[in-house]
């Protein structure tokens, strides 16, 4: 027998004393849910919810020739960032597939910091590390250990933090960072998140996260706050159709397939994977990441067959019953004869065809 010895966030005791339910989830001992998925789901959706997102991956490229490596790794256009702007890209393969989906923030014009997805964090930095190996002046860091993460998401996720620090959070627009103290600790505040919500995710070194986290819930109690799990981040993420690495994108997935051609910048030069996305871009793809409803009674969940015309034409990549509107909801991958709005497929569940019906995307889109 293997010995398995899963790391534990700097958040990990606060998680404990709230009764949170604990599981393995991505080489940690994560909680997935304290009073219930659906409460804290609603909560976010309503409220503000506090979610431990310590698990993730912070990597620093730095060096004269930063830039051009960022832009060489990635789809985006890395150029049009300026400092206290971050954006959303795909870490490609030479295939034009994702190795992973990341944030990268412009701190300074030698210094990006990128934040991956934790399953992906060791095989990331050592791809990374590989590909900086033909650039000179590029320095690529693991700051994993270095920093906790706590997520603030919600309609009163502003109000809430703002009890927290003097940086006026109001002028942060999305997408953005600043760097400033939250609670007398300094922070990285940056206004992003993975819920659908507004919200800001709070970077703090590890010894200041326990008493952020007893802060926020202390600042937020008249607003309802409430810490949420993995189960409530990933219902919230698949409302908002955000897509999940591993179920809905993986490395053998590409921007256009995902329906996320808007991150990939074939004009910007060179970068690993131009060339087939480019061609992919000119001959169209053949399969599309769709949205369905279940019209028949009965859950997509991830790996389940789907139908069109009585044959297999996919798999469900994410999919349950979405809280916020009361529906049976999935996606997959389908030919693209399959993939417009109304198109009839079927989802085998327990060796039964259920209907379901392709709709737009994203399923929910919280109001402005």
């Amino acid at each position: 027998m293997v010995e398995t010895h899963l790391k534990r966030t700097p958040l990990y005791e606060c998680h404990v004393e709230a009764n949170a339910r604990i599981v393995p989830f991505a080489g940690f001992e994560m909680p997935v849910q304290y009073t219930g998925v659906l409460e804290e789901h609603r909560a976010v959706r309503t409220a503000v919810g506090l979610f431990d997102v310590s698990h993730m991956g912070e990597i620093e490229v730095t060096g004269r020739r930063a830039l051009d490596f960022v832009q060489y790794v990635t789809c985006n256009d890395a150029a049009k960032l300026t400092l206290g702007r971050a954006q959303y890209s795909g870490l490609m393969t030479p295939r034009g597939t994702f190795v992973d989906d990341l944030l990268v923030h412009k701190m300074a014009d030698e210094r990006y910091f990128l934040v991956v997805n934790a399953a992906n964090k060791d095989k990331d930095y050592a791809y990374l590390c590989a590909q900086a190996a033909g650039f000179d002046d590029v320095e690529v860091t693991d700051r994993s250990d270095e920093y906790a993460q706590i997520a603030v998401q919600g309609p009163k996720a502003l109000a809430t933090l703002q009890k927290l620090t003097a940086t006026p959070l109001a002028e942060i627009k999305y997408y953005r960072f600043v760097e400033g103290a939250v609670d007398g600790a300094p922070a990285i505040i940056a206004r992003t998140g993975y819920t659908g919500e507004d919200g800001f995710e709070v970077y703090v070194a590890p010894a200041d996260a326990p008493r952020l986290w007893r802060a926020l819930l202390a600042a937020g109690r008249e607003s309802g706050i409430v810490p949420a799990g993995l189960g409530a981040r990933d219902t919230l993420r698949f409302e908002a159709c955000m897509p999940l690495y591993g179920n809905d994108i993986d490395d053998t997935t590409t921007p256009f397939e995902a329906g996320l051609g808007w991150i990939v910048k074939l004009d910007k030069g060179g970068f690993l994977g131009r060339e087939a996305l480019l061609r992919q871009h000119g001959d169209g793809v053949r399969r599309s990441l769709v949205g369905f409803e279940m019209t028949g009674r009965g859950i997509a969940r991830h790996g389940y067959p789907i139908l069109a015309g009585g044959r297999a034409v996919g798999q469900v990549t994410s999919g349950t019953h979405a809280p916020t509107l009361g529906r049976a909801l999935g996606m997959g991958y389908v030919p693209v004869e399959n993939a417009a709005a109304g198109s009839p497929l079927e989802v085998e569940i327990r060796e039964q065809r259920i209907a379901a019906r392709v709709v737009e995307m994203p399923f929910y889109r919280r109001a402005r």
